[in-house]
């Protein structure tokens, strides 16, 4: 039996490629749509319970990177994020956590003028639990120390944005 491989794909987005300006942060010097591209994903591993999908940019200076969305508990029979989901419209039973940005809500790219490519690494993490064990107010941390532990599989697609 071939297993197939747990993939991300989104016709907002491409591997490696320049987002489009809707996806920059309106804020903090930035003046884009801040909206969340649509994403899928096929092949769940066996015993997937709940997904979680985070935005990261590993290329922040700030020592840390820079959290740009964090979703946990989606149900296990969604497929993907409709364009947009991040300004509150997420599958029914998911939670959100706070970005670097301050909210619980999509938070563009908005890398500092002049600094460069930037990576954003959107990640789709397959669970083995319906709820992800951490309390509402958990740091971006926290969550990412979860999901690095307990996950079954997870399939990242990494676009990119300069100012």
């Amino acid at each position: 039996m071939t297993t197939q491989r747990f993939t991300l794909s989104s016709p907002d987005i491409q591997e490696g490629h320049f987002m489009a300006k809707v996806h920059e942060f309106d804020g903090w010097g930035c003046s884009g749509g801040n909206v969340s591209p649509e994403l899928n994903w096929q092949h769940a591993p066996a015993g997937t319970k709940s997904f979680a999908v985070t935005v990261f940019d590993p290329d922040a200076p700030t020592g840390s990177g820079f959290w740009h969305w964090l979703v946990a508990d989606i149900p296990a029979d969604a497929t993907g994020l409709a364009r947009g989901a991040g300004k509150g419209s997420l599958p029914t039973g998911s939670r959100s956590f706070g970005n670097d940005y301050g909210s619980k809500d999509f938070g563009g790219a908005c890398p500092p003028e002049g600094h460069g490519m930037h990576r954003y690494q959107f990640t789709v993490w397959a669970l083995p639990e319906e709820a992800l064990p951490v309390p509402d107010g958990a740091s971006a941390a926290a969550v990412g120390f979860n999901l690095n532990a307990m996950a079954l599989g997870k399939a990242t697609l990494t676009a990119t944005y300069a100012r």
